[in-house]
């Protein structure tokens, strides 16, 4: 299987490394000195799961590249226009985008660019950022990928690429209700996300003070009520289960929103936050917690893109 890697960032590096190392033909699509440490000295991955190096082909130009047979794309959500609008000479006719990016909107984005019938959705569950330049570090989670069509088949190029994540050792399920996964994680990313980036401490701070705890929780509500809202319906049981895990993390857990913030790096707050805030304006319901992180951390996104 020929896979294209673009967004050569945490999430794409980890697991398209992963696949290279297990043999799978990847090219990685990056720029600037990511793209020069990739081909001078490989990727190199510092993981809970054991550390790895591996020889990358990577380019910063997509024709180089050419038609491959899946296309991790895992840019950042604001770039998903622009980098979808170069797809098309990656793609051959049974071509499928798998989208492992945050938020729920991608996928929209990506059927208009390039088709419906050649997305996938897919949920990365890992806590992992690009620490310098082809340097990936993988703090935990369940280095796991949920993934799937977006009409819900089990089509023989997700198959196959479930195999290849199997041969990877990266643990895989295609779901057919990929939407609902989709929103589950987007509930749990704007609490933890969110709260860890507008406190600007990690997650055992959060967890250790009742108000924020509170406050962490009823984010996941929200969220979880704007999905009911647009026709997706989550366990009645996702507060608790989402609080739940979220006990079980390393004390000294942040997430990439907290690590772009404190790093001057822009932000994803508009496909989090701003999405649940926009989308609940529409159907009249009120998002408080999520409207007050919103407001705190969009000074930042501010400056951070200007400053990027």
């Amino acid at each position: 299987m020929k896979i294209a890697v673009v967004g050569a960032g945490a999430i794409g590096c980890y697991f398209g490394g992963r696949l290279a190392r297990a043999g799978a033909d990847v090219a990685f699509l990056a720029r600037g000195a990511n793209l020069t440490a990739l081909r001078e000295r490989g990727l190199q991955v510092r993981s809970v799961r054991g550390d790895f190096e591996q020889s990358v082909a990577a380019s910063d130009d997509h024709a180089a590249i050419g038609a491959s047979d899946i296309v991790l794309f895992c840019v950042k959500s604001f770039d998903t226009d622009a980098a979808a609008a170069s797809l098309p000479v990656l793609l051959h006719r049974e071509t499928g985008v798998l989208s492992l990016q945050n938020g729920v909107d991608n996928e929209e984005k990506l059927a208009r660019a390039i088709g419906k019938e050649r997305v996938l959705a897919g949920a990365a569950y890992i806590f992992a950022s690009l620490v310098e330049p082809g340097v990936i570090e993988d703090r935990g989670g369940p280095g796991s990928i949920v993934f799937g069509e977006l009409d819900g088949a089990r089509s023989e190029r997700a198959e196959r690429l479930l195999d290849w994540f199997g041969r990877a050792d990266i643990s895989a399920e295609i779901d057919p209700g990929i939407r609902a996964t989709l929103w589950d994680k987007l509930a749990f990313i704007c609490a933890q996300a969110g709260m860890t980036a507008a406190a600007r401490l990690p997650i055992g701070a959060i967890r250790e003070n009742a108000a924020s705890w509170a406050m962490f929780r009823r984010i996941v509500g929200e969220v979880v009520a704007l999905a009911e809202a647009e026709g997706v319906r989550l366990p009645a049981d996702t507060v608790e289960r989402h609080a739940n895990f979220a006990q079980t993390l390393e004390a000294d857990g942040t997430s990439s929103l907290y690590h772009d913030l404190v790093h001057g790096r822009r932000l994803e707050l508009d496909a989090l936050h701003g999405f649940v805030v926009r989308r609940a304006q529409r159907h009249g319901l009120p998002v408080p917690a999520c409207e007050a992180v919103n407001a705190l951390l969009s000074p930042w996104a501010d400056q951070n893109a200007r400053n990027a």
